[in-house]
This record gives C-alpha cells, sequence and structure tokens, in this order.
C-alpha cells in the first residue's frame, strides 16, 4: 500500500514541475522582430525607339534541280562501237567530250551514195547544157538553110508558072522546103524540151542532195558529244550493245546553273515586292512579274541538312499559279557554277534533288519601326515614362520577321521601351531601366539582314 502512494506522489510531483516549466517559458518568451520590408524598383533593359532600314526578307524551301539537262535518245539504230570510260552514273565530263558512237559505217555508204548520184547528175546537167548549146547553133543553121530553100521554091514556082520548068522540078524543091521545115521544127521543138529536161534534173538534185542531207544528218547521230559541261546520271547503254532508234542512252545534267523552285508563303511575297516600283504596263508587258526588277532583290540558297553550306543566287522568274498542296507562291531562283570551291565536308556541290532553303530579301523603301518582338506582348509594348514609371501602351504591328516586330502605329520615336517579360506589369508602378546599347546594335545589324 505504501509502494502504491510512493509512486502515485512521484507523479503527481512530475506533473507540477512540468507545468511550472511551461508556465515559466510562455511568460519570458521574447516576441519575433519585424524588419520593415524596403519596396524595391524592378531593374528592367530598355532601347530607344527609332525608325531604322530594314531589310525585307521572305523565305522558301525546295529542292534544286539543274538549269539545264541533256537526255540521250538513240535518233538512228547500230552498235555501239566507242564508250567513254568515264561513261558512269556521277562521273563529271567536260564539254566536246565524245561520250559514245555507234558505228557510222551504213550512213557513210549512204553519205557517199549520194555523193555520186550528186556527181552524175551534175554530169547530165552540164552534158544538157552543152546539147541545148549545140542545138541552137543547128536550129540557126538550119533556119538560114530553110529561107535558102524558100528562096529556091519562090523562084522555081514562076519559073513553073511561065513553063520555063517542068512540074516534076517544082515538086522536088516543094519536098525540100518541106523537109526543111520538118528539120527546123524538130530542132525548134527539141530545145523547148530543154527546160522540162533541167527541171527533172533539179529535182532529182533536191532529192539526191536531201539523202545526202540526211546521210550526214545520220552520220553525225551515230556520236554523243557533251553538248556543255555535265555530270553523268543514269547510263543504259554498253559497249557493243545494239541500239534501236528511239531507245535512251543515259541522262546528264548541266553543271554550269542550278535552279531551286522556292515554295515561298504569299504572305512574305507580297511584302518583298512591295518595296519594289512596278513598271507601266504596255501592250507587249502585261504580267506584272515582267514588270518587277528582280536584279534588286538578293538570293541566298542554303543546304538544310547541313551548316554552313550556302550558294549565291538571283531571281529569275516567279512560276505561273500556287502550289495546289501548300497555296505558297513558287519563285525560282538560279545558282550559277554551283560546283565552284567544292569541299565534301563544309562545301559539297549543289546537285539534284538538295532540300535547301532561299532566302529573299530587299530594302524597304523608307526606314521603319523595329523593336524585338519579345517586347511585344498581347499588342502591347511596356514602356518608361519621364518619371521612370511603366507604361503600358497598345500598338499595331505590322508584320514580323525572326525575331523583329515592325510597327505600324502606336510608338514614337526617342520613347523607351522595356525588352525583358516584366511579370508583373502594373501601369504607373516604379522601374529601375537600364539601357541596352548591345540590344540596340545587334538588332540594327539583324533588322540589316546580317545575322539570321
Amino acid at each position: 500500500m505504501k509502494k502504491v502512494w510512493g509512486r502515485g506522489l512521484f507523479i503527481a510531483l512530475g506533473l507540477v514541475v512540468g507545468i511550472g516549466l511551461v508556465v515559466w517559458f510562455v511568460a519570458n518568451r521574447q516576441a519575433p522582430s519585424r524588419d520593415e520590408a524596403v519596396a524595391t524598383a524592378p531593374t528592367v533593359r530598355v532601347i530607344e525607339a527609332g525608325l531604322m532600314p530594314l531589310a525585307v526578307e521572305a523565305r522558301g524551301y525546295g529542292t534544286a534541280r539543274p538549269a539545264r539537262r541533256w537526255d540521250a535518245i538513240a535518233n538512228v539504230p547500230g552498235r555501239v562501237v566507242e564508250r567513254h570510260p568515264g561513261l558512269e552514273s556521277g562521273t563529271l565530263l567536260t564539254k566536246d567530250t565524245l561520250m559514245l558512237e555507234i558505228d557510222p559505217s551504213r550512213y557513210r555508204l549512204a553519205e557517199a551514195e549520194a555523193k555520186a548520184e550528186l556527181a552524175s547528175l551534175a554530169a547530165e546537167q552540164a552534158q544538157l547544157e552543152m546539147e541545148a548549146e549545140n542545138t541552137g547553133r543547128l536550129l540557126a543553121l538550119e533556119r538560114e538553110r530553110l529561107r535558102l530553100a524558100e528562096q529556091e521554091l519562090a523562084r522555081i514556082r514562076r519559073l513553073a508558072n511561065s513553063g520555063s520548068v517542068s512540074r516534076s522540078r517544082l515538086d522536088t524543091e516543094e519536098r525540100a522546103a518541106l523537109s526543111q521545115r520538118q528539120t527546123v521544127q524538130s530542132l525548134e521543138n527539141e530545145l523547148q524540151l530543154i527546160p522540162s529536161r533541167r527541171q527533172r534534173l533539179e529535182a532529182r538534185a533536191e532529192q539526191a542532195s536531201t539523202r545526202l542531207a540526211q546521210a550526214r544528218q545520220d552520220l553525225e547521230d551515230t556520236r554523243f558529244v557533251a553538248p556543255f559541261d555535265l555530270r553523268l546520271g543514269e547510263v543504259e547503254a554498253e559497249l557493243h550493245q545494239y541500239i534501236n532508234a528511239g531507245q535512251r542512252l543515259f541522262s546528264a545534267d548541266g553543271i554550269e546553273a542550278a535552279e531551286v523552285v522556292a515554295q515561298v508563303p504569299m504572305d512574305m511575297l507580297r511584302r518583298l515586292l512591295g518595296t519594289q516600283t512596278v513598271r507601266d504596263a504596255d501592250d507587249e508587258t502585261l504580267d506584272i512579274a515582267q514588270r518587277l526588277d528582280f536584279s534588286v532583290i538578293e538570293a541566298e540558297v542554303s543546304l538544310v541538312a547541313g551548316k554552313g553550306a550556302r550558294w549565291p543566287a538571283r531571281v529569275v522568274r516567279i512560276a505561273n499559279g500556287l502550289d495546289p498542296a501548300t497555296r505558297t507562291a513558287q519563285v525560282v531562283v538560279r545558282i550559277d557554277d554551283p560546283y565552284r570551291q567544292v569541299s565534301p565536308l563544309t562545301s559539297p556541290a549543289l546537285v539534284r534533288d538538295m532540300y535547301v532553303q532561299v532566302r529573299l530579301a530587299a530594302s524597304s523603301p523608307e526606314p521603319v519601326m523595329v523593336v524585338p518582338a519579345a517586347a511585344v506582348h498581347q499588342g502591347e509594348v511596356y514602356l518608361v515614362d519621364e518619371q521612370q514609371r511603366l507604361e503600358r501602351r497598345s500598338v499595331r504591328v505590322a508584320f514580323e520577321q525572326h525575331d523583329l516586330a515592325v510597327i505600324a502605329e502606336g510608338l514614337s520615336i526617342g520613347e523607351t521601351v522595356i525588352v525583358d517579360d516584366l511579370v508583373p506589369a502594373i501601369n504607373g508602378m516604379t522601374i529601375d531601366p537600364r539601357r541596352d546599347e548591345a540590344l540596340t546594335r545587334s538588332l540594327r545589324r539583324q533588322a540589316l539582314g546580317e545575322t539570321p
């Protein structure tokens, strides 16, 4: 019993001590210190709004193709007797290189036959001209004999009328005169046939000349000579193979120039063409594309899959119609000498079917107001007024180009534009602006198109 009372007394004593400690701590606690929060103005980067020249750009994509292509088709049949050792796909060959030859023997024989026929006809024509000349001389003599015979007949007829000569003598003279008239008529008829005989010979000579020209053309068609510097594509002809007329032998692409049909969005193209002055139309030039000066548009082609591979280009025309799938305009640019300074790793040649980007640029006719696109927040820009306070102002953006926004209305020259994303952005709040001169210089270079 005494042990139970001792244990209870011990527990009660512990509770009293604990409660006392709690009361003491509560009574002697210190209130938390309070520091006054100092309101600080946010620091932001700013630039000064101003006009600057702008290189209006339009970009599109397309695949490269050679400006000239040659599909070698056989015009004459025959067996291949000569084939260039480099006649393989991908080989580069220079202009005037003999690439392939078909057996020319039959066409040389045809040429020799046509030449011989022309020589024979020329001899016949010379003979005809000689006959005409001789017949003319003979006719002149026979006409003189006829004149004498008719004079003699007239004399005999007078004598016969007077009874001085017999009737048989008159008949003899009449037959002689009649025979002479027949001789003259025969010679005249022969001379009259000379022009028709000459025409027949000329027609035969024309036919022979045609056969000779055809033989020479066929002979020329047996040789396939590179018409320009080229790169071979697919090759289908082999040495000693018999070739039929109309059969394809090989294909080749010219390497002096390449073209790209770039699919350019219509809004970009309209802005780009809006920088130019359209010449007045006349009766012969109705297409507006022909009245534009494409030489003022800078063009550059770059490889999409590779870094640093670029080629200068020039706009040559705008293809008719829109692409049916993308509804984009088709701008054709030409790259001269795409194989110049070729380096397999850094500067590859621009070959067929390479997927490329085309950049077109032209200077704006007047300077424009340009700010970073990030400085425009849902149609508003943040400005810093003279009291270093924030002003939110609505602006109208004409268009955006890369990281730039061209402001059409709502911003004046000399105003201070905040380029940072300020959160929260409350009208009238105090701002600590820091002018970013490096950004201003970068903005100007980017507007001129010096940076991508």
